[in-house]
């Protein structure tokens, strides 16, 4: 085929008319005859580079006819040669399959008027010496694959070009000022490029300019005053860029002929524009993915030719009853269309009057607000939509049943499973996720409307079990049902919906295994069965999911071998953590080797098979004759059972064979904390020694665990927190609650409106960096087990898909009122004045120091596996409102207030030696003087040696930590002080300080 958009071949072709209408008039000289063979002979020369002819249109192109008769449409290359065509005034080339560049013999058409060569594959630069082309009035190359700058400089020269169109191509660099010497310019459409720097504000020069098209680039800087006082402007399309600043406030009187403007996503600010209303022409109004803010106007309803108003994604409204007021004026809006206002804070109810909204309606986006209430009826007028958006809000109660006329309606965001929706046949769409409902998935619904190709329920409390009527959604691509309280098995009709892309039932409660037979949904390219009860192993058959690029079965009691291929080859796009009976798979995962195999055990009373040694060891199951009731009984579920025959003649071969190696096994269970079940024999015989063994090993197992009976045992116990919960807690993650940032992400304020409006710190992984996944695990998996007074706790963690479709991880943890040691030891002019003009004093600090030698005492002696901090510094150091310490210490920072990089410590002088050399003659002049100074006057002198605090009792306290920091930071580990030893020493300072009576030599270091 050609590769043109139309079957006609003059349509769009105006070449051979353009020559047929300059050789119109006769002419008679010789010299006229040679020009027309030269057209002749250079149109052959252009046919000599089409490949591609398959409909015989270029059989007219002989030497029977004349060449004003010929007829074409074009692919391949196009012909240099075309630039012997000097009378040409016209090429239209538009809708074709010509690649390769553009010929530079372009330049030499003195003639040419206009150039069109848009919907093709053209490469290489835009030709410079166009600018020869005097008399161009429009150049429109747009749909190619242009790269480079644009040569405007060149080209400022077209005195009367009046449309400059580029538009969908590869084209880099800025826009020059020189745009502003094309003084007949009225229309420029550099949309869908890569073009950087700022727009020029020499565009104000074009007084006859009428519409601009710079949209999806990477524009920065503010749009330029200049353009908004250009009163010919028709449009502005200047949408995805990083622009900032905000819209003037007398736009609508600047720009009365307005009818389209494209500002979204360019990250402007400020109030709604009141004066926008002035431009009565307006039919396209697009603010979307900003940060506007405040009250519509209640006379937005003055621009009755409105067609498109979309809101969508700003910070408009304030919770209030009145924030939709202006919905009123919009009936007198015959025409509208599309109306978005989704992802703002509109509150109060769905006004009424909305229903009385044009039926031209098609698209009615209200999701993402604080709307509340019902429905309200007279949605059924809208006989149009076809998409209904009303997800994430607080609305109750149920659909209206004129809902049931929206015949045409393919996607809805809200709704409970109702009969009322039985009548939208087309129904494709349907997106229910973040409010209140509950009950159960109708599996009459799914039945009706197996034409979805959406469904998103997610965040809700929906239960009972997900009917196997899912399987009749055979057009499926995207299933989210996550965060609800579903339960039961996954039904293995799942697997018919072969279309499946997206599948998430993450934070429910199913249970039993994952059917195998998922893994004939050949286009799955994520899975998310993390937080269930699911048990037995992953199947296999995953492995051969070929566009498989992320599986999270996280938090499950999945046991068994992890597979090596397919997706789980690549650790970063798979998540097992919480799955502690998991074993295998490649080593970046961690997790423990494959047990060997376990041979069968028979023993009888004179013969034992097989290697009894305790490395083959697995279980034992008991039978001491009689019945039990057809139940096995062993060690518990840790393990699988080898079942062993043993009757009681045969107790004394099992006590001498294997009683030690029995203890060894039972003690290497105990150190992986799984708590063993009493076994009672029926029989007296030995019983009380096997119960007094088993009573004792109880009574410490429960010792072990009374210690630590606040330490969590499942993350469910965590806030269960979505993306979408976190992306309105911190604002999008916006740069003002952005608190800091790591090695492997940034942490965010935030704030939780569904949880009392908790404070948080939001800690967001780059997943784009090495590790940042085998962190998030590393985290969880240490966050998850263990819990103390001064470790700073997680409140949840998430992870999911963002917006965008990309993996996104989380966790949350409490905010810190008072940030963090090092800003209060080293205040900076960064540093907000309030925390500057303070400093911690004695008491503060030695409460600071025993939080945190408590913390690590807790971390390497009393959890499962020793927990090394490996990052101590007072950065690492939270506090909250009463000061507590949360995490890591360095006690000489804290006493000298000298960082262990500070300027004076150069060569072999370091913290360390820089107070162990001064510590028994000179310890006032390192220490911290504001601690010196504590209860005197800010005009008061500490002179060296002066008793300033308590009573001299103060100086000694110093020095004693000091002696203890030098112990901890010692070069040999083996001469550190133990945290145990940490502890008891700094309480016994504390009473010093407080004037409790303790023995001086208690205090020796």
């Amino acid at each position: 085929m050609w590769g043109f958009r139309s079957s006609s071949t003059l349509a769009n072709i105006f070449l051979l008319l353009l020559v047929a209408m300059i050789f119109s008039i006769s002419h008679v000289s010789t010299s006229k005859q040679f020009k027309n063979e030269t057209d002749r002979l250079a149109l052959l020369e252009f046919k000599k580079q089409i490949y591609d002819d398959p409909l015989g249109v270029l059989n007219s192109w002989n030497h029977s006819q004349h060449h004003c008769q010929w007829e074409g449409h074009f692919s391949g290359i196009i012909s240099p040669h075309v630039g012997n065509l000097s009378f040409m005034r016209l090429i239209h080339l538009e809708e074709n399959q010509f690649h390769g560049e553009i010929p530079q013999e372009f330049g030499r058409l003195f003639r040419l008027r206009v150039l069109n060569l848009s919907y093709n594959v053209l490469g290489g630069k835009m030709p410079a010496n166009l600018s020869y082309c005097s008399e161009l009035i429009n150049i429109n190359i747009h749909d190619n694959k242009l790269e480079g700058k644009i040569p405007i400089d060149q080209l400022s020269s077209l005195k009367k070009l009046e449309y400059f169109g580029l538009r969908t191509n590869n084209l880099t660099g800025e826009i020059p000022s020189s745009i502003g010497n094309l003084s007949s310019l009225t229309g420029l459409a550099f949309d869908f490029n890569n073009l950087e720097g700022n727009l020029p504000m020499e565009m104000g020069l074009l007084k006859r300019f009428a519409g601009l098209g710079a949209a999806e680039n990477k524009l920065s800087g503010i749009i330029p005053a200049s353009i908004f006082n250009i009163s010919a402007i028709t449009v502005i399309s200047v949408a995805g860029n990083s622009f900032h600043g905000s819209l003037p406030t007398n736009i609508g009187l600047t720009l009365p002929n307005l009818q389209v403007l494209y500002v979204g996503g360019t990250n402007l600010y400020g109030n709604f524009p009141i004066s926008i209303t002035n431009a009565s022409g307006l039919e396209i109004l697009d603010l979307p993915y900003n940060k506007f803010a405040g009250q519509i106007p209640t006379n937005l309803g003055d621009l009755t030719n409105l067609q498109r108003l979309n809101l969508d994604t700003n910070l408009f409204g304030g919770n209030s009853t009145r924030d939709l007021d202006f919905i009123a004026s919009l009936t007198n809006c015959s025409g509208l269309r599309i109306l978005s206002l989704g992802y703002n804070k509109f509150g109060g109810n769905i006004p009424r009057v909305m229903a009385n909204l044009s039926n031209q309606l098609t698209k009615l986006f209200l999701g993402g607000n604080q709307l509340s209430g019902t429905i309200p009826g007279g949605f059924g007028n809208f006989v149009n939509l076809y998409l209904l958006s009303l997800e994430e809000n607080y609305l109750s109660g149920v659909i209206p049943r004129d809902f049931g006329k929206l015949q045409n309606l393919q996607i809805l965001r809200r709704n409970i499973f109702d009969n009322v929706l039985m009548n939208c046949q087309n129904l494709q769409y349907l997106d229910v996720s973040q409010n209140n409902f509950s009950g159960i998935i109708s599996p009459h619904f799914l039945q009706k409307h197996s034409s979805l190709i959406y469904m998103k329920i997610c965040e809700n409390s929906f239960s009972g079990s997900l009917p196997l009527e899912v399987g009749k959604l055979i057009h499926l691509a995207d299933f989210n049902v996550s965060h609800n309280q579903l339960a039961g098995g996954i039904p293995m009709s799942l697997a018919d919906c072969s279309n499946l892309e997206n599948l998430f039932m993450q934070s429910n409660f199913f249970r039993g295994t994952i059917p195998p037979n998922l893994a004939s949904c050949k286009s799955i390219q994520r899975l998310d069965l993390s937080s269930n009860n699911l048990t037995g192993p992953i199947p296999k058959e995953f492995e051969k999911l070929q566009f498989l690029r992320y599986l999270n079965l996280s938090y499950n009691e999945i046991e068994g071998e992890i597979p090596n291929t397919g997706v789980f080859s690549n650790a970063s796009q798979i998540s097992l953590i919480g799955n502690n009976k998991l074993s295998g798979g490649i080593p970046e995962l961690e997790f423990p080797p494959c047990p060997t195999p376990i041979p069968l055990f028979l023993l009888t009373k004179r013969i034992t098979t097989g290697d009894f040694g305790r490395e083959n060891l697995k279980a034992w199951a008991f039978d001491f004759g009689g019945d039990h009731g057809g139940k096995e009984k062993g060690f518990g579920p840790l393990f699988s059972r080898v079942p062993l025959s043993i009757n009681i003649s045969m107790l004394s071969d099992l006590i001498f064979m294997g009683l030690f190696y029995l203890l060894d096994v039972f003690l290497v269970i105990n150190a992986i904390g799984k708590l063993i079940p009493t076994v009672v024999p029926r029989s007296t015989f030995l019983a009380d020694d096997l119960s007094l063994y088993f009573l004792v090993y109880r009574k410490r197992e429960r010792r072990l665990v009374a210690g630590f009976s606040s330490m969590p045992t499942r993350v469910d116990k965590l806030l269960r927190i979505s993306y979408h919960e976190l992306l309105r807690a911190t604002s999008g993650f916006s740069s003002e609650n952005l608190i800091g940032s790591g090695n492997f992400g940034s942490v965010c304020k935030g704030r939780l409106e569904k949880h009392g409006n908790m404070l948080v710190a939001v800690k967001v992984l780059d997943l784009q960096k090495n590790r940042a996944s085998k962190s998030f695990k590393a985290e969880c998996k240490a966050l998850r087990n263990i819990r103390h007074r001064n470790l700073i706790s997680i409140v949840s963690y998430c992870s999911s898909i963002d917006s965008k479709g990309d993996e996104f991880k989380a966790l949350v943890y409490e905010f810190m009122e008072n940030g963090n040691l090092d800003l209060w030891l080293h205040p900076s002019e960064t540093t907000d004045q309030t925390t500057s003009s303070r400093s911690l004093n004695l008491l503060q600090k030695l409460n600071i120091a025993i939080d945190v030698a408590s913390a690590l005492q807790y971390l390497h002696d009393h959890c499962e596996a020793e927990i090394v901090h490996c990052d101590l510094k007072p950065s690492n150091i939270l506090l909250d409102n009463d000061l507590d310490a949360y995490y890591g210490i360095l006690l000489l920072e804290m006493i000298t207030r000298r960082r262990p990089i500070d300027d004076i410590f150069m060569g072999d002088l370091d913290l360390h030696n820089y107070v162990n050399g001064a510590l028994h003659e000179r310890v006032l002049e390192i220490v911290d003087p504001l601690l010196l100074s504590e209860g005197r006057d800010e005009n008061s002198r500490i002179t060296h040696g002066e008793e300033a605090i308590n009573g001299g009792r103060g100086i000694d306290c110093i020095i004693s930590l000091l002696k203890i920091g030098l112990k901890c930071s010692a070069r040999l580990p083996n001469d550190r002080m133990h945290m145990n030893e940490v502890v008891r020493k700094l309480h016994l300072i504390k009473d010093v300080f407080l004037g409790v009576k303790v023995h001086q030599e208690n205090l020796e270091a």
